[in-house]
């Protein structure tokens, strides 16, 4: 069913919990929270489909999503553990994070346009307005949902809220 391997459905059911998980934490917390009980399932999720995408890719850029993947996704989740970057480690955090869940809707995007519904696609060509426009469309939640997100941890930082509030979204 839709020309995906065995393998291909390890990656994309292993990396799909991923999307609800940051969906659910943009909407209840602003951003990612690696420290929490959804942040582990996100973080769990995202690696398995940043490390299996090696194993589909069929394009040199699929390779470098997974590798830029995985160097976002664990900055974004060690960078909580040191105190080298003082304040603006959560900023950090949430841009790294952030950016993790962009590099895993464009492909998402794109395989569901290139696959769906199975047997005549939406898209078949790479330079297809529907599939430019799409990726065009997160390029610009992206930058819009990082402006939002920055706004929100620093309007937190400047009513002393970060501390208290990290410490109760830990679920």
């Amino acid at each position: 069913m839709f020309g995906i391997t065995p393998v291909g459905w390890l990656h994309t059911l292993g990396s799909l919990p991923a999307i609800p998980l940051a969906g659910y934490m943009f909407v209840r917390h602003g951003r990612i929270v690696p420290r929490s009980t959804p942040g582990t399932a996100y973080f769990v999720a995202m690696l398995i489909g940043a490390v299996t995408a090696f194993l589909v890719a069929k394009q040199p850029v699929s390779y470098g999503f997974g590798a830029v993947t995985i160097l976002l996704l664990l900055a974004g989740y060690g960078i909580g553990h040191t105190s080298i970057f003082d304040r603006s480690g959560r900023y950090l955090e949430t841009i790294f994070l952030t950016m993790t869940v962009f590099l895993l809707m464009v492909p998402a995007a794109t395989e569901i346009l290139r696959r769906v519904p199975d047997g005549h696609p939406l898209v078949t060509d790479p330079r297809s307005p529907l599939l430019v426009g799409t990726q065009f469309g997160l390029l610009i939640c992206l930058v819009i949902g990082l402006a939002v997100q920055i706004i929100y941890l620093r309007r937190q930082a400047k009513d002393g809220v970060c501390a208290n509030h990290e410490a109760a979204i830990t679920e």
